[in-house]
Parts: structure tokens; sequence; C-alpha cells
């Protein structure tokens, strides 16, 4: 569905995130026929923009999104939520990637890395001299670029996947978890969603992790594909340099393997859409706010902010990213049905520190135990002031404490950015 086709549609809308508040603001600008009808708020005064004239109701009342032509829902809101059963679903990226029929679009999807690996692939792009423009889940919202031509990176989640009609030209997919269970309802129907990306109209190449058999082996609508992760193409070395051939760059401006790996995914796609590498192009980049990032450095203990690690794998790669540390790890949050057992596994592994925060840190807590932790270096803390306090006694000299919760946030912060910001403050204070 194109964004132009919804002129003279009634429109639902459910939720008030960011996507949906631009995909008023652009209703009201370009589209004079069409009117927003019904809008499902979760607190119906979060978004008067988006409330002018139409009917107003929590989700109890969502009833009468039937009566509209097509629903626009924020990417958080599940498809599969009875309300919406039988009705035309769509999100603003959807719309815009249906105007645009994917013609030079890089789009990214992964489990975790998408956000690090669009960065990079924009700020590359950006220097070799091309112009390009960066969207989606990072960035300005898709359909803020409307009219505009450019090049553009738009990193894209599940939820953007699982009802998106129209792929992009160029399709990357590094790799598929285990993650948002409550949304998709099964493990099945994640990958399945996120997965499809790679089937949809419009995608003319696939750029896939090698060393990802989940992904390799994903249906897909073309055969032309470039693969990274192995070699002959570009591939993570053993000092952690990324190499092909007889090409190496060296002192990536990232922590940790994983992020090595999300380079070589980055210029794999630089290869997809023709675009050269420029040698010394990573020295200015700046990776993601809360993922790995050195926030506070004292008395020989560093203290990470990995908040941006909502599920276990993430937290493995934090852990393996400080290979010569002691590990204080602080971890829990949300529960969206997390499996910790392997996490567990790598932290008995390094011998590591486990303060598990609520809601899910007694089961992280348990799964450290039973890999082989012992009982006086895994507990329960209250809160992450507590756990701070608790790991700041126990810190020598070369500790790590980490904070990479594999969880989410909601239960006792706004998003992950808060709880970083928690964990920052925290750290700092003496």
């Amino acid at each position: 569905m194109r964004f132009s086709a919804l002129d003279g549609l009634r429109i639902g809308v459910w939720g008030a995130g960011l996507e949906t508040r631009s995909f008023a603001r652009h209703v009201a600008e370009k589209l004079p026929r069409a009117r927003i009808t019904t809008v499902v708020l979760e607190e119906p005064a979060d978004a008067p923009e988006l409330t002018d004239g139409a009917r107003v109701v929590d989700a109890s009342g969502a009833e009468a999104l039937r009566d509209c032509d097509v629903v626009v829902r924020s990417p958080g809101v599940s498809i599969y939520r009875p309300e919406l059963q039988g009705l035309t679903t769509t999100t603003p990226t959807a719309l815009w990637m249906g105007e645009r029929e994917g013609r030079d679009v890089i789009g990214v999807t992964a489990t975790k890395g998408k956000s690090t690996t669009s960065k990079l692939i924009a700020h590359l792009i950006a220097k070799a001299g091309v112009p390009v423009r960066l969207g989606g889940n990072i960035g300005v919202p898709a359909l803020d670029l409307l009219g505009d031509d450019t090049l553009a990176v738009i990193e894209l989640s599940s939820y953007q996947i699982a009802d998106l009609e129209n792929g992009p030209e160029v399709a990357l997919v590094s790799n598929v978890y285990t993650e948002h269970l409550p949304w998709h309802g099964s493990v099945e129907v994640y990958r399945r969603d996120k997965l499809r990306l790679l089937t949809l109209p419009g995608v003319k190449r696939c750029v896939l992790n090698a060393t990802a058999p989940e992904v390799m082996a994903a249906p897909r609508g073309t055969e032309d594909v470039l693969t990274f992760g192995v070699a002959p193409g570009w591939h993570v070395v053993g000092d952690g340099a990324v190499a092909r051939g007889d090409e190496v760059v060296s002192d990536l401006p990232l922590i940790g393997r994983h992020n090595a790996l999300n380079v070589c995914g980055a210029l794999t796609a630089l290869d997809a859409v023709g675009v050269p590498f420029v040698p010394g192009g990573l020295s200015d980049f700046v990776g993601l706010d809360h993922r790995l990032q050195i926030v506070h450095a004292a008395d020989g203990v560093r203290w990470v902010d990995d908040s941006i690690s909502t599920e276990p794998e993430a937290a493995k790669f934090a852990i393996e990213s400080f290979p010569d540390a002691d590990i204080v790890l602080i971890g829990g949050g949300f529960d969206r049905e997390q499996d910790y057992a392997a996490l567990g596994v790598a932290l008995a592994a390094r011998d590591a520190v486990v303060l598990g925060l609520p809601d899910t840190g007694a089961r992280l807590v348990d799964a450290a135990r039973a890999a082989g932790v012992a009982p006086d270096r895994a507990k329960v803390v209250a809160d992450l002031p507590a756990a701070v306090a608790y790991a700041r006694e126990l810190s020598v000299p070369g500790t790590v404490v980490l904070l990479s919760p594999a969880a989410p946030s909601f239960n006792t912060h706004k998003n992950f950015a808060a709880r970083g910001d928690h964990f920052a403050e925290l750290a700092r204070a003496a």
C-alpha cells in the first residue's frame, strides 16, 4: 500500500509513537481528502495532534476501528491482537516503502546489531561522498523522507516487517535469536515474521550473515546474494580486525567481535549498492549510546552501560567483549519470556558475579547457579542502586561492571536509555 493511496479513505490510528505522529502530520499536509476518524491510545491525552476531529478510545473501544478503511498502527501494536483481526493494517514505514517501491533503499534487520549496522552503512556511504539518509527505527521516521529520492538506509524491526508489503531493493539480515515473544506469540512466528523480509516484492539483492545458519537457510525471493562473516567475503580475523582478501581494516571504533561482524555487514552492503569503501572512513564513527558504552572509569574499574541489551544473546556478546576482565554483570528486567540457560553457562565460564534485578533477575541468578556460578557470587538485589552499590564493594582493579540486562526496562524505567542514564549517574557517584 502506498501513502498516497490513503487519500479519500477513513483512517484509524493505533498508538502515539514517533512514527504515528509523523504519519498524522503528513496526512494533514499531503492528503486533503483523507481523514483520521478513530484513534486508539493507551492514554488518550498522549497525542493531541493525532486526535483533531477524531474519535478517541482506549483499547477496550478498539471495535470502532472496524468503521475504518485502513488501520495505521504504531509498530509496537501487534498485528496479532484480536481487535485487529480481519482489518487492513499497515505502518507508516510500510506506507513510505510502498510509495518508494523499495528503490535505492537498504533495509537492515537483525535481532541484535541492526541499529549499529544501519548507522555504520550510512556513515560509510557518506564518507564516500554519496548523499544518504538514515531512517526507520534509527534516524528519522521513514515518512519524513517522502519526496526525497536520496539513497536511504532503513532499520526495520520484526514489528514493521510482519505486515510489510514491499521490500527494500537491498535486504540485509544479520541474525535471528529469540525475542519479542509476547508480540509475535511464539519463536516460530517471530522468526517467520523477521525473515519474510527476504521474500518481499522489490527485494533485488540480499546481504546475509554466512555465520548464521537460520539466516542462510531462510526462503528468499532472489538468488542475487552477497554474504559476509566467512572468507572470501568480509570476515573477522583473529585479532578482531576485519578482512577480505588482501584488504584489512583494523583499529575498529567499536568494542567486541560481534561489532566487528557488524562492520563486515556494513562493508558488504556498500558492495551491494556499488559504493566504494574509503580507507579510514571509520576513524570518526561513534557507536550507539547505551551499547557497550564506558560511562565511568576509576581505580582500575570500568563501568559499562549496555542497557540496550534486551535479550540473552546480546548479554553474551557483551561479556565476550571483555575477555581479560573480571566481570560483575547486572542483569534482569521486564519479563519477556527470556531463556537464560545459555547466558548462565557463559557467566559460569567467566566465573562472573551476577546481580539480578527485578523482575527476571531471580531466573538469571538461578540459571547462573545451575551452570556453576557459586551461590555467594549470584544474588538477587532490590533495584539498580542496590546493584551498583554491591558491585562497587566487589570491584577490584581489572573489574568491568557491566549493565547488560538481557531484558527490557519497562518494569522500572521508561526505556532502556533512562535505565542506562540511571546506571551512569550511579556509577559516577563517589
